[in-house]
C-alpha cells in the first residue's frame, strides 16, 4: 500500500485518509476516490490529497474485516457488517463467554495490520452483547497476511469464541443446621443461592434442612436426587476445613466423591467440589451466603454454560482471584454493600435515554391522529411505540406531546414515562426535538430518538444501539441500517445536544451525520422495522398488526 499526499491527476481509485468537508458535500475518510470526486476536489481548489493507494494483492480493509470476521465465526455469534474496518461480534444468547486467549494472542501478533479484542474469558454476557471487535489498522491489508489469519483462526481444534447457554438447570440445597443457628442466616443462605441459580436461568428446587451430620446430609442429598436436582449444593452451618468433614463425608456417603478442595479465589477459598453418579455436587463456601461475588459464581456459571469443571479449572482461576478488600486497596465492606469488587475493570454501562416525538399533526391520515390508531389488539400506535422503548435499556423514557396532547397522554397512562410539551410544535419536527432535548435530565451519555409512526422497532433494535454506542472510541452517532439503507431510530452523544438544539424548521438531525461522518456507527439489523414509518391509511393497513383497525 502507498499512503501520502497524492495529486489529483493520479487519485482515481484511492481511498481518502481523512475527512474533507467542500461546499456542497463530504467526501468521508475512507471514501474511495471516483471522478466526480476528484472534480468536486479541484472546483475548489483542491491539487492533492492524502490518500492510500491499494498495491496488487492488497485487501481493502472493509473486506480485510468482513473476512478475518468470517473465520472467527461460530454457533450464538452475531455480526455487523465492515465498516472503516471494523466488525463488532455480539452474543446471540445469555450465556458464558469462552475465549481461546492463547490464538486470539497469535492472531493479534501476527501483524501490526489486524486486531481482535474481546471481552475476558469466562464472562458473563447478555443477548445481544458486543464481544468482540476486529478492527484493520490501515486501509488495506497484504493478501498474504490476511491468508494466514484466516487460517489461525480456522485450526485450533474448534471457535476461538464461543458461547455456551446458560441452561434451565434444577439446583437443590442442603441446608445442615446446629444450634444457635440464627434463623436469619439459614433463610439468607436460600435467598442468596436462589438469586444466583435464577440469575442463571435456573430453578432451586425446596430445600432440605438437616442436623450437621453426614449421614443427614446424605439423605438430604437422595432426596434431592429423586427430585430431580442436576446440581447439588450443600451449605453448612460450620464452614467445611476439610475434604473429610461433615458436608463433604455426606456426598461421599451418599455415593459420591470428593474431587477437589479449596480454590485460589478470595473469597470463595473454601470451597469443596464433587459428585454424586455424574451429578455436580458442591459444599459452599461460607460467603456463599451473601450476594457479593465470590468464587461460586464462577463455578456456578460454568456449569450452567454446560463447561466441565475439574481440579485443574478450579485451580487455574487465581489470576484475578482476588475479589476482596486488601491491605494496598481498601474497601471496607460496610461501605460497600451495593459494589463488590469486580472480576475485571467494570465496564460502566452507557446512561441513555429515549425520546420519542409524539406531538406531530398527522396531516397525511387526517381526520385521523395516526398516533392514536389502535392496533388489532387495541392498543394505539404511540403506545407500542413507548412500549418497545420501555423494553429496551433505555431510561427515562420521555414522550413529546403537541397536537392531541390530552389525547396522547390518555393513551399512555400508567406507563413510566416523562412527558415533555412542545408548545410550538405547529413548527415542525425540530420544535419537538428540541422540546424533548431540553427535558432531559442531567448525566446522560445518551439519547436514542424515537419516532412516534415507528411501532415495529422493538427494544431489542434499542439495545443493539446502545451496544454499539461508545463515544469515547469514535462510535458517538449509532444509526441502525438493514441491507446499507439507513434507518431509525438514531442514537446521539450529548456532545451534539448544542447543534440539535440549534435546528430549525420541519427537520430532525439526520443532516448532522454528514458533518459528523467520522464519528458515526452503522448497525446492521436484522428485519427492514428500522426502515418503516406509517404516515398514510393504505402504509399502515399493510403494517403488521393493524390490519383490521387502519381503515
Amino acid at each position: 500500500m502507498i499512503f501520502g499526499p497524492t495529486p489529483l491527476a493520479e487519485a482515481r481509485g484511492a481511498v481518502l485518509a481523512h475527512t474533507i468537508r467542500l461546499d456542497r458535500r463530504v467526501l468521508k475518510k475512507g471514501t474511495v476516490l471516483e471522478a466526480a470526486d476528484i472534480a468536486a476536489l479541484q472546483d475548489e481548489g483542491h491539487a492533492s490529497v492524502v490518500a492510500a493507494r491499494l498495491e496488487p494483492g492488497d485487501v481493502a480493509e472493509n473486506e480485510a474485516a468482513d473476512r478475518l470476521a468470517q473465520a472467527l465465526m461460530a454457533p450464538l455469534l452475531t455480526r455487523s457488517r465492515a465498516s472503516t474496518g471494523r466488525v463488532n461480534l455480539f452474543a446471540d444468547a445469555a450465556g458464558l463467554l469462552v475465549v481461546n486467549a492463547e490464538a486470539i494472542d497469535r492472531l493479534n501478533r501476527l501483524d501490526e495490520s489486524l486486531t481482535v479484542a474481546t471481552l475476558a474469558p469466562y464472562l458473563p454476557v447478555r443477548a445481544r452483547e458486543m464481544v468482540a471487535t476486529i478492527k484493520v489498522i490501515p486501509f488495506a491489508v497484504p493478501g498474504s497476511v490476511l491468508e494466514v489469519a484466516e487460517t489461525l483462526a480456522r485450526q485450533n481444534g474448534g471457535p476461538l469464541l464461543s458461547v455456551h447457554p446458560f441452561q434451565p438447570i434444577k439446583v437443590g440445597l442442603v441446608l445442615t443446621e446446629l444450634p444457635g443457628l440464627k434463623e436469619k442466616v439459614m433463610e439468607g443462605a436460600v435467598e442468596a443461592t436462589r438469586d444466583r441459580v435464577e440469575a442463571l436461568c435456573g430453578t432451586l428446587l425446596p430445600h432440605e434442612r438437616c442436623r450437621h451430620e453426614a449421614p443427614a446430609v446424605s439423605d438430604a442429598l437422595t432426596r434431592l436426587r429423586r427430585a430431580g436436582a442436576q446440581i447439588l449444593l450443600v451449605a453448612g452451618a460450620s464452614a467445611v476445613v476439610d475434604r473429610r468433614d461433615v458436608g463433604p463425608a455426606g456426598i461421599v456417603r451418599a455415593g459420591g466423591a470428593i474431587d477437589h478442595f479449596g480454590m485460589p479465589v478470595d473469597p470463595g477459598n473454601l470451597i469443596c467440589l464433587g459428585h454424586i453418579d455424574g451429578i455436580p455436587s458442591l459444599v459452599l463456601p461460607g460467603c456463599a451466603r451473601s450476594p457479593k461475588l465470590n468464587g461460586i459464581d464462577w463455578v456456578l456459571q460454568r456449569l450452567f454454560a454446560g463447561l466441565s469443571v475439574g481440579p485443574a479449572d478450579i485451580m487455574g482461576m487465581g489470576v484475578g482471584g482476588l475479589l476482596k478488600e486488601t491491605d494496598a486497596r481498601p474497601l471496607p465492606r460496610a461501605d460497600a454493600a451495593n459494589a463488590p469488587v469486580p472480576t475485571q475493570a467494570p465496564r460502566r454501562p452507557r446512561r441513555v435515554a429515549a425520546l420519542v416525538l409524539a406531538a406531530g399533526r398527522s396531516r397525511r391520515m387526517a381526520p385521523l391522529n395516526k398516533l392514536l390508531v389502535p392496533d388489532d389488539e387495541g392498543v394505539p400506535m404511540v403506545a407500542r411505540v413507548v412500549d418497545n422503548a420501555l423494553a429496551s435499556h433505555a431510561r427515562p423514557v420521555v414522550v413529546v406531546t403537541g397536537h392531541e396532547r390530552e389525547r396522547i397522554e390518555a393513551a399512555l397512562a400508567g406507563r413510566p414515562v416523562l412527558f415533555a410539551h412542545a408548545e410550538d410544535y405547529a413548527e415542525g419536527l425540530s420544535a419537538s426535538l428540541k422540546a424533548g432535548l431540553a427535558a432531559l435530565p442531567p448525566g446522560l451519555d445518551g439519547v436514542v430518538v424515537c419516532l412516534g409512526d415507528m411501532p415495529l422497532v422493538a427494544g431489542a433494535m434499542i439495545d443493539r444501539l446502545i451496544a454499539a454506542f461508545d463515544p469515547e472510541e469514535g462510535r458517538a452517532i449509532a444509526m441502525p441500517t438493514f441491507r446499507g439503507k439507513q434507518g431509525n431510530p438514531m442514537l446521539w452523544s450529548m456532545e451534539f445536544l448544542p447543534e440539535m438544539m440549534a435546528i430549525t424548521g420541519d427537520v430532525g438531525a439526520r443532516h448532522l451525520v454528514g458533518k459528523h461522518a467520522d464519528r458515526v456507527i452503522e448497525v446492521e439489523v436484522a428485519d427492514d422495522a428500522v426502515l418503516k414509518d406509517f404516515d398514510t391509511a393504505a402504509a399502515l393497513r399493510k403494517a403488521p398488526g393493524f390490519s383490521t383497525t387502519a381503515g
